[in-house]
């Protein structure tokens, strides 16, 4: 049976390429060991003061950091804007700075604005006597210190006034990349955050593929020091893990109307057609029936277009059409732990396991995180397929409705207006049945009326018709291409055309 076909294969005429990396990535910068309430405690019992008096240590450090960061804007002859309205957009003043200084390396601006920060609250336990540091959230000024570097272009350096000072780092991909492939001398054309046209796409992905989490920290460590000199004096070290990071997987064509067509069609009826299972599925997690997070789709139509985007608890996958000339798929996070993957694991007894676990967040995390969001963007992309050209599954899904002989036996077709059928597509369709398979035991756990051994000649039914097929050396079966393909039209039919409109007459 001929294979699902991708977008990149029925469009190939009009994409000129794709690129997939990194766009914005926010990291956080952690002082160790003082910057959580044992580590400042020990500090402050270590150097014999009071736990009562962390205010006034604070008070010094706010001090000092400001001194540190009028210095720099003297040297660097900026000015310094504080920000009373929140509606004044941080992007948009930086925006106007850089239209008449220009885009080369340096500092560009600093703003300053009151907001909420992480903090200790000094405490006295009177059931153990014991005097200590709890965590506390409070209000202080903060700096934002936007500049240009030469090989990561505009960023930004978050730094609040008061203790424990945790940093925050703004760097987008797409900049990064850019400087590359200057390097390089791959020839691109970059508007916004959108390469809409590279020299060579297979030599700007192995770029991509290369960011280093070394080259990063190395980076980050560049800016405390210039920035951040005095936190030092606490003896400490910052910690760099990820707070928050986009992926994109762009598809660039070369023809609007193209995409305008295609995108159209998919994002409307992804909308409607993606069930929580298959947003599991795309972000390669398993769903389990006790999960009690956020889970939904929403179609959002703005200025520049409109997007469709599906999230699961702390992370989304999102499509959207970026200026009008790439298909933009992107998997955003604001807890990278969300993923699992193979690592070493330390066990209790100081034994080394590898086994799947939570991603840690460390930026050392990057390379493999940047693996998992592009896969994750590929089955996004896999799925968006199936939604289109509905002609091509049409006539597929006339077979499946067809009995089929073999060895004399009958196996007949699926009628999508049983219940009994559509409940056994959707239940093969599940989310964790199309990553890990299912067996006779799982159709059984969902259709209650299945027999263990009318659940076997069901399955015979299914490989029949090429709906799945076995899995080797296991006793699991997975949905073929073209069954994910069929089974997403002929539920798509059923629920989003042949229903509403019957219950109209």
């Amino acid at each position: 049976m001929k294979k699902n076909i991708s977008i990149l294969q029925r469009y190939s005429d009009s994409i000129r390429g794709t690129i997939s990396c990194f766009d914005r990535l926010i990291i956080q910068g952690t002082l160790n060991p003082v910057g959580n309430p044992q580590g400042m405690t020990s500090y402050l019992y270590a150097h014999h003061i009071r736990i009562f008096d962390f205010p006034q240590l604070a008070k010094e450090y706010t001090s000092k950091i400001r001194d540190h960061i009028a210095s720099i804007a003297s040297a660097n002859t900026v000015n310094i804007h504080f920000i009373r309205k929140h509606s004044d957009r941080k992007e948009d003043l930086i925006a106007n700075i850089i239209k008449t200084r220009g885009n080369h390396p340096g500092l560009v601006a600093i703003l300053s604005a009151m907001e909420a920060c992480s903090t200790f609250q000094p405490w006295h336990d009177k059931k153990t006597g014991k005097t200590f540091l709890r965590s506390d959230t409070g209000k202080c000024l903060n700096y934002y210190c936007y500049f240009i570097d030469p090989d990561f272009g505009l960023c930004y350096i978050r730094i609040p006034t008061w203790l424990p000072c945790r940093l925050q780092i703004y760097i987008n991909g797409h900049n990064w990349l850019a400087h590359q492939m200057d390097t390089q001398g791959i020839s691109y054309t970059l508007i916004d955050n959108l390469f809409t046209d590279i020299g060579s796409f297979t030599g700007a992905q192995n770029l991509s593929d290369s960011f280093s989490a070394q080259e990063l920290h190395a980076f980050l460590d560049r800016l405390t020091n210039y920035y951040c000199p005095i936190m030092e004096k606490l003896g400490g070290h910052y910690h760099w893990s990820i707070m928050q990071a986009e992926y994109a997987t762009d598809i660039i064509f070369s023809s609007r109307d193209k995409l305008s067509t295609l995108y159209d069609h998919i994002s409307r009826t992804a909308a409607i057609a993606v069930k929580a299972q298959n947003i599991a599925t795309f972000l390669g997690r398993k769903l389990h029936p006790n999960y009690q997070d956020d889970m939904g789709n929403h179609f959002n139509t703005r200025i520049e277009g409109t997007r469709i985007r599906h999230s699961m608890g702390p992370t989304s996958i999102k499509a959207y059409d970026k200026l009008g000339i790439a298909l933009r798929l992107e998997t955003v996070t604001n807890d990278v732990s969300f993923f699992k993957h193979f690592r070493d694991v330390q066990q209790a007894d100081g034994t080394i396991v590898n086994k799947i676990a939570s991603m840690r967040k460390s930026i050392y995390s990057i390379s493999d995180l940047a693996t998992l969001m592009r896969d994750a963007n590929l089955r996004y992309l896999e799925f968006l397929s199936s939604l289109d050209d509905p002609t091509d599954g049409a006539s597929k899904l006339e077979k499946l409705s067809d009995t089929i002989s073999e060895h004399n036996h009958p196996y007949k077709g699926f009628n999508l207006f049983s219940s009994e059928d559509l409940n056994l597509l959707r239940t093969i369709a599940r989310g964790e049945y199309t990553i890990i398979g299912f067996q006779n035991k799982h159709l059984r756990t969902h259709l209650k009326h299945l027999s263990p051994s009318k659940a076997t000649r069901t399955i015979k039914r299914l490989r029949i018709h090429g709906l799945i097929r076995k899995v080797r050396g296991a006793y699991k079966y997975m949905l073929t291409s073209i069954g994910k393909k069929v089974v997403a039209l002929g539920l798509k039919i059923r629920e989003f055309f042949i229903t509403p409109n019957l219950a109209l007459c």
